[in-house]
């Protein structure tokens, strides 16, 4: 019964597999390697497109800090979510990459950027007073941290704002599979199309060991060359990057990425639904593999005695985790101990 996260979870087995059928000969270094160049098509058909470039880091917060920071001047600011990711869980990666790039944080309800405060934020936007820091970039993260996801036509709104006041935009998708699942949106709707400028897209929660893709889309291109030296430099830049590309291609292969987040939605969805029937409010409405309950004292102590593994989350719930590699029985098991 461990919900903790899914960067618990195990490796898929395809992956494993790619990774030992990479491990043969030599290969160029720094991405320069078969399999990373042949990632390329594998990407254009994911996303619909050959108007991109990417980048492979082993970490959410690596990808993340350095996509910013490429969009990012060290006097300028990035518009976020006051629980993103990258303000509470990457320990000023965004700011330490940028040179000193600020964050400023937004509130909204479940985790989303408020619509108001956008606009108001927005609006604060003066290149001319040399007193404030001007924002450059908007940083949207689907799921949210609150395990909402924001829809096609949410994305694309929140980027036409930003594109009409000069921002460029960006995508914190390290669970974008959860995210594509719970919308039944295609990933091109989702990203490119709906005006996202920089993707951060991860597979590691989804099934991969460490594995996350930088995607320029459009006019963004032209910071490749900017993130490669700031891969350089952070000490990002893999010398034996086909492992990690290796990693994608078994992802990406048949649509697994989606197939394993679409597990791990239904086990979320199992789990809510367990947990109302025994009259457990939650936080937020589940819409990918996380669920935040509110818990009594007593419910989490007899949990955790049965076994159970998970996390308090800020606002005063738990927050339980499923992952591609979560059971039926896992589940019942835990609503189980709860109802004893």
């Amino acid at each position: 019964m461990n919900f903790s996260s899914d960067t618990s979870a195990p490796a898929h087995p395809s992956v494993l597999e790619a990774l030992a059928a990479a491990n043969t000969g030599l290969e160029a270094s720094y991405g320069n390697d078969a399999i990373t160049l042949r990632l390329r098509q594998r990407l254009a058909d994911v996303f619909g497109t050959d108007d991109f470039d990417y980048w492979m880091t082993a970490s959410g917060t690596a990808s993340n800090a350095l996509a910013l920071s490429c969009f990012c001047p060290p006097t300028g600011a990035v518009l976020c979510h006051a629980g993103a990711h990258i303000a509470v869980d990457e320990r000023g990666a965004p700011e330490f990459f940028s040179g000193g790039g600020k964050l400023q944080l937004l509130r909204g309800p479940d985790g989303k950027i408020g619509s108001e405060q956008l606009d108001e934020a927005l609006a604060r936007i003066n290149h001319d007073f040399v007193h404030e820091t001007p924002a450059h970039v908007l940083s949207l993260t689907n799921l949210t941290e609150n395990g909402t996801a924001y829809t096609v036509a949410q994305v694309a709104d929140y980027a036409e704002r930003a594109h009409a006041k000069g921002l460029s935009v960006h995508m914190d998708g390290a669970r974008l599979g959860n995210a594509l699942a719970a919308t039944r949106a295609a990933p091109a709707e989702m990203t490119w199309k709906a005006g996202i400028d920089v993707l951060t897209f991860g597979l590691t929660k989804t099934g991969a060991i460490g594995c996350e893709i930088i995607l320029l889309f459009g006019k963004a291109r032209e910071k490749k060359r900017e993130l490669e030296a700031r891969a350089k430099r952070s000490g990002h830049m893999p010398p034996k990057m086909r492992f990690i590309a290796a990693q994608a291609e078994a992802m990406l292969k048949d649509d697994l990425w989606m197939k394993l987040a679409m597990q791990a939605n239904q086990a979320a969805r199992r789990l809510a639904d367990g947990l109302q029937s025994q009259g457990v409010e939650l936080a937020f409405a589940p819409e990918g593999n996380e669920v935040f309950a509110l818990l009594s004292d007593d419910q989490v102590a007899r949990l955790r005695a049965a076994g159970a593994v998970f996390y308090p989350w800020m606002g005063g719930s738990q927050r339980l985790v499923c992952s591609w590699t979560t059971q039926a029985e896992e589940v019942d098991a835990l609503l189980s101990a709860l109802k004893a």
